[in-house]
């Protein structure tokens, strides 16, 4: 009954991990951090724990018109959009921080089948990709370290200077594009024969498969064959190898990609051989020859395409960055209103919040879920116990109507005494006991605090009038814990724990009265809590108190400078 709930929220999350449409614009932001830490981050294992979650949940939440459907069309937003953005980056590693979020999209648009050649797809081209994206990765850091500059349109002929570097870029670039006899060849025509064999939608998905692939072959150009081709340009340093430690990784994961390609099995066996088998079967060439051509094509006119994209996204604003901003300003907005509301440094708002918070959530659940009952009476009242009542009503009007502090202690205290009468009515001397004592030491220390306290009528509280809304507060949150109590008494008590209790009191806590036995043995690790918790609060009085302003000896008694007399 919930799946439509958990599905949500899975696929935010993944989502959002993942850097799917509209969550995007954090994967490229990260451009921050130093290169081998963006190869890491990108390409190998963080972004891809949401396209790991969907893959490990696809059998308990796939195969829905929701799923399919939804991981589909965000999955191919993603490709598309990610690729034309990436037409206008100049920065190397935004150029690939943008493939990455294309490939995240293809891989969430292939999830989203439910045949096996669709999930053979997905999970051949996550492995493609996190060989020859670190390499391209590590590749632009060498470029970057040895050149000074990672700018498209400052980069061109580094051949000559940076060899090693070139061979392992282009070769990871080859893959990338899908060229044979690379591994990435067999991830592309493995991508397009899931594409077809979608029964949704095969011509959305092989459309927004071509698009994304054709923009990839320029792409990869951009990044790993024209910074080394054609006549050296003038770059902030002069151009030289890395060192033997900074070139290992890209050569070591170009090579493995070219291993891989010419001997598939080698992956294959353990992880993708269904997929190896069906694309060695039935390749798609006609769609590997369009996405070469297209890819060219893009390629031909990439700077003026870089131009005409970047006016066209700046015009729409769907670079994500702006919205994400908006958000983040709604929500200092709304920090700030909820700050001046019930944040204000007055008990009583803060009193207010809490219960109205009370009354809300407690009677809302209460009458949502049909808790408002009226037990039937288990025992006769007496009628002490109506003069009681009475005596509490009194108090409670006391309270209210009193003009100063030691009235209303008072009437509260009268209110506190009535409960510890009904306790003793009914047979809880103990609790009564404890509820009195409370009482009388509330009254007492509030008593000798009081000539401590500015007087009701200085403050203005006295003078306010009558006070319409704290009266219906007060009115919901008695109703409210009347309510909830009438609903406990509806319920058959369990005689479980009492049971428990009255059996071990003797034999294990040494003691008859249950009620000393429950708050020394039974609770005692609760009560010992309470306690530090009073003392805490002590010392916190404490400390206070002992910050007061002490008086100068030229001083008043309230601290303010005695006024000298004039000579």
């Amino acid at each position: 009954p919930l799946y439509l709930a958990i599905l949500i929220l899975v696929l935010a999350g993944a989502f959002t991990k993942s850097a799917q449409f509209p969550f995007h614009f954090w994967l490229p932001n990260a451009m921050a951090a130093p290169t081998p830490v963006s190869a890491y981050l990108h390409s190998a294992t963080m972004v891809k724990a949401g396209i790991y979650l969907l893959a490990r949940l696809h059998p308990t939440l796939g195969s829905t018109e929701v799923w399919i459907w939804t991981l589909t069309l965000f999955g191919a937003v993603t490709a598309v959009m990610a690729a034309v953005i990436a037409l206008r980056q100049t920065d190397l590693k935004l150029v690939l921080a943008y493939t990455t979020v294309l490939a995240l999209g293809l891989l969430t648009m292939f999830l989203g089948s439910d045949d096996r050649i669709g999930i053979a797809a997905a999970i051949t081209f996550l492995i493609v990709h996190s060989l020859y994206k670190c390499a391209l990765f590590l590749v632009i850091g060498n470029v970057d370290h040895g050149s000074g500059s990672r700018d498209a349109n400052v980069l061109g002929g580094l051949f000559r200077a940076m060899p090693v570097t070139a061979v392992a870029g282009m070769a990871a670039a080859l893959s990338m594009a899908g060229f044979p006899p690379l591994l990435g060849f067999i991830g592309k025509e493995l991508k397009y024969e899931g594409a077809l064999a979608v029964a949704s939608e095969p011509v959305l998905v092989a459309a927004a498969a071509v698009i994304a692939n054709a923009i990839m072959v320029a792409l990869a150009a951009i990044v790993a064959l024209l910074p080394f081709i054609g006549r050296q340009k003038p770059t902030p340093q002069a151009p030289h190898e890395a060192p033997l430690a900074m070139l290992a990784g890209p050569v070591l994961l170009a090579a493995l990609g070219l291993v891989f390609g010419l001997v598939p099995p080698i992956v294959g066996d353990f992880l993708v051989q269904p997929a190896v088998t069906a694309v060695l079967g039935a390749p798609e060439t006609v769609l590997s020859i369009a996405t070469f051509a297209l890819g060219l094509l893009v390629l031909g006119f990439h700077r003026r395409l870089r131009r005409s994209v970047g006016a066209l996204f700046d015009a729409l604003g769907v670079s994500g960055d702006g919205g994400y901003d908006r958000v983040m300003d709604g929500v200092a907005a709304l920090a700030k209103l909820q700050t001046r509301l019930i944040q204000p440094g007055i008990l009583r708002h803060y009193l207010f919040a809490v219960f109205a918070v009370v009354v809300v959530a407690a009677g809302g659940t209460l009458a949502y879920f049909g808790g408002l009952a009226w037990p039937e009476p288990a025992v006769e009242v007496p009628i002490q116990a109506w003069g009681i009542v009475l005596l509490a009503l009194l108090g409670t009007g006391l309270t209210i109507v009193a003009r100063t502090r030691l009235a209303a202690i008072c009437g509260l205290g009268t209110v506190g005494a009535c409960v510890a009468m009904i306790f003793l009515l009914y047979g809880a001397p103990d609790v009564a006991m404890t509820q009195l004592l409370v009482e009388i030491l509330f009254v007492v220390i509030i008593a000798v605090v009081l000539p401590k306290l500015p007087r009701l009528r200085d403050t203005g509280v006295a003078r306010r009038g009558p006070r319409p809304v704290d009266a219906l507060l007060a009115l919901g949150v008695g109703a409210v814990m009347s309510a909830l109590t009438l609903a406990v008494l509806t319920v058959p008590a369990s005689q479980h724990l009492p049971e428990y209790y009255a059996s071990h009191a003797v034999p294990e806590a040494y003691g008859r009265n249950i009620v000393n036995v429950i708050l020394v043995d039974f609770r005692a690790l609760d009560t010992l809590g309470e306690i530090v918790v009073v003392g805490v609060a002590a010392f916190a009085a404490y400390a206070l108190i002992r910050l007061r302003p002490q008086r100068q000896p030229n001083s008043a008694p309230g601290g303010v400078p005695r006024p000298r007399k004039a000579p």
